[in-house]
């Protein structure tokens, strides 16, 4: 099949829906939408050893870190194997790596969740057990001490002629696998200012915090430093208590006008405030089919004179989209008069965003097209 000419734009003017309104922004607690400057996570990370494997572990032949590895773990509990480090040739020791996320405010002797990866050719880490790993952070000193039993849920299964895998069964999590050993020190009740961070940023959003901060505080309390941040002067008031009432306020938050467009994988995600101009659009499509399909055409059984051959059978189909029309898109349409027209018509994700980046291309699209 060839298609001569790609699809442009197609849009009736009589699927626009009139008359509808767009709701305004659900109003969401500050809380939802910004952070407070310096509570926040830290990477931890580690180098350990899962051991119990059933034979799906590393190859110490090739994987040289697991077998030294190995060796220097068996010689720190007493067992000197450094002389017949050739003849070690288990198959179920797996080297991993071992991340975590250290929370705000964490505790000595509290919990984390950690995630255990593969980091050799080890094919299956199911039913492993991670030996006890310290775990670093971005200073290098150790935060957490990890050990435990991995959980994949993954499926593997391998016979002789082939293999059935589902889900991922060189990467695990071990939940509450870490101890915490040191604390990050954070006074945060001793802070007479803080500052919270919008994680969309916008200075309209800003403002209209700092507007809710000092009506429910006092005035004078809170003001809008630059469309990410809004500073919150505390001195002389509790806090904790502050805080837990800013975070419980409500605001509306305000977003440019974006269209996101993954062509990868065809998502299209448009923002509420996404307006179209005025402009004419239509779409024409020629497209020639030609289908071979071939017959073989062979002499009765015992003849001496006829021959097989093959008979050529050619189908042409040509379709020139003759009934498609030009519209007009009227200016001010809004994204949910736009979603129900395109849905109405039937329009495919692929087509929309040939939709989206010809009117752009026109001036007519009031937003930003970011494609990934």
């Amino acid at each position: 099949m060839a298609t001569l000419f790609a699809p442009l734009l197609l849009l009736a003017s009589l699927c626009v829906v009139p008359g509808v309104v767009t709701p305004a922004a659900a109003q969401v607690r500050i809380k939802d939408i910004a952070d407070v400057e310096g509570i926040r996570e830290n990477q931890l990370v580690g180098y350990g050893l899962v051991v119990g494997l059933n034979g799906t572990g590393d190859e110490l032949d090739s994987a040289v870190f697991t077998r030294e590895s190995l060796v220097g773990m068996l010689e720190r509990l007493g067992v000197n194997t450094r002389d017949q480090v050739t003849k070690l040739k288990t198959k179920n020791v797996a080297a991993v790596m071992v991340t975590a996320n250290l929370p705000a405010f964490a505790r000595s002797g509290s919990r984390i969740d950690i995630a255990v990866s593969a980091l050799g050719n080890a094919k299956d880490l199911t039913g492993g057990t991670l030996l006890v790993t310290s775990l670093l952070a971005a200073d290098g000193e150790v935060y957490a001490v990890a050990q435990g039993a991995v959980t994949t849920g993954a499926i593997a299964a391998r016979g002789a002629a082939g293999s059935v895998t589902r889900g991922v069964p060189t990467a695990g999590a071990i939940a509450n696998g870490a101890t915490v050993e040191r604390e990050v020190g954070y006074q945060l009740g001793a802070r007479p200012a803080l500052r919270l961070g919008l994680r969309n940023p916008d200075l309209t959003t800003a403002l209209r915090m700092a507007e809710a901060i000092n009506h429910a505080i006092g005035a004078g309390t809170a003001h809008a430093t630059d469309p990410r941040t809004v500073a919150v002067e505390l001195a002389g008031r509790d806090v904790i208590e502050s805080l837990a009432r800013i975070e419980d306020l409500r605001v509306e938050p305000d977003n440019a006008a974006v269209v996101v467009i993954d062509e990868a994988s065809g998502t299209i995600v448009m923002g509420a405030n996404v307006r179209i101009s005025t402009v004419a659009i239509a779409q024409g499509n020629l497209t020639i089919r030609v289908t071979e399909t071939p017959e073989v055409s062979q002499p009765n059984a015992f003849s001496k004179t006829g021959t097989t051959t093959t008979v050529p059978r050619t189908s042409i189909d040509i379709d020139d989209q003759h009934d498609k029309k030009l519209g007009i898109l009227p200016s001010g349409v809004t994204l949910r008069e736009l979603v129900a027209s395109l849905n109405a018509l039937g329009v495919g994700p692929r087509d929309l965003i040939s939709i989206l980046q010809s009117i752009k291309a026109a001036g007519a699209l009031q937003a930003d097209l970011e494609v990934r």
